[in-house]
């Protein structure tokens, strides 16, 4: 998606970049743009330090290919067009940690490290009287690409854990046809909030694709049912009815009975069974299917 004149002026003011920021950027570039190769040899060197080295950039042709870009950052960056592309780069480089793996505070280190080998050049190749001015507004600008890095690195980050995280809840909420119009979901670990959502979620959807009458909800792996777990429970079986579909609940063992006696849990009208064999036996009952054991 594209920024907008109105985001890219909402950044820069955010930042305090001014427009007289880029054009002392722009006349500093003139001459540091010639410089940028001395400052990615010095650069490198200090990187070489870092843990982070060995392991992203041992290999010389990655290297080779990282130092490219980091020049043409550097020359993009005291070019000062700060423009739609310029911000969709530096959110770029974001992506481009998470993908590698490189931490936050190695990237905070390397930015910190820039500023101070820009600072040494800029009082070396700038009119004094502008120096101060000079290393400001480069500063200002610095921050802001820093502000975007991070920004893009955190997004796609929570991103990826969101779908590790559903990638994970689906596996562990295997909803599964055992018969034409019955579903089982055996359920194992402990059941939060977040999971008893999860698992409603995919009893609603797997409802609504088979048009199922009976769902078997079997929790003889849950290892602890307290007054929580119990409450998930009862609002799963009365979502499920809602749908049509009677849910009822296997793996009721004498120890989460007695703890849900102990408790003072209601459990009203839901149907429990003791084992996955009564529960699928009810349902065909329900359903009013027969099975008979051909004799041998």
């Amino acid at each position: 998606m594209g920024i907008t004149k109105e985001e890219l002026l909402q950044i820069q003011s955010f930042y305090q970049v001014t427009n007289d920021d880029l054009n002392r950027i722009r006349a500093a570039g003139q001459k540091l743009i010639p410089q940028i190769p001395q400052f990615v040899a010095a650069f490198y060197d200090w990187l070489r330090n870092l843990p982070e080295y060995k392991d992203h950039f041992s290999d010389p042709a990655r290297l080779s290919r990282v130092q490219k870009f980091t020049a043409d950052y550097w020359r993009e960056f005291y070019q000062a067009e700060f423009n739609e592309s310029y911000v969709a780069k530096r959110r770029k480089v974001g992506e481009t940690h998470v993908q590698i793996r490189l931490s936050l505070p190695a990237y905070f280190s390397a930015m910190n490290t820039a500023m101070v080998l820009w600072s040494e050049m800029i009082a070396k190749s700038v009119d004094a009287s502008l120096v101060n001015e000079t290393i400001r507004s480069v500063s200002k600008l610095v921050m802001l690409d820093t502000a975007q890095v991070v920004e893009t690195f955190a997004e796609v980050s929570n991103k990826k854990m969101a779908d590790q995280h559903r990638a994970i809840m689906e596996m562990s909420t295997p909803v599964t046809t055992i018969w034409e119009g019955i579903l089982l979901l055996p359920v194992v670990g402990i059941i939060d909030s977040n999971r008893a959502q999860d698992i409603m979620n995919a009893m609603l959807t797997r409802i609504g694709e088979t048009q199922a009458r009976v769902f078997i909800l079997d929790i003889s792996g849950v290892g602890i049912v307290d007054t929580a777990v119990a409450n998930h429970l009862i609002k799963m079986t009365k979502a499920t009815r809602l749908m049509g579909c009677t849910c009822c609940i296997s793996g009721i063992s004498p120890a989460i009975a007695q703890t849900m006696v102990e408790l003072g849990v209601e459990v009203g009208d839901i149907l429990t069974h003791a084992n996955l064999r009564d529960a699928l036996q009810a349902a065909f009952t329900r359903l009013g299917i027969h099975l008979r054991q051909d004799a041998k």
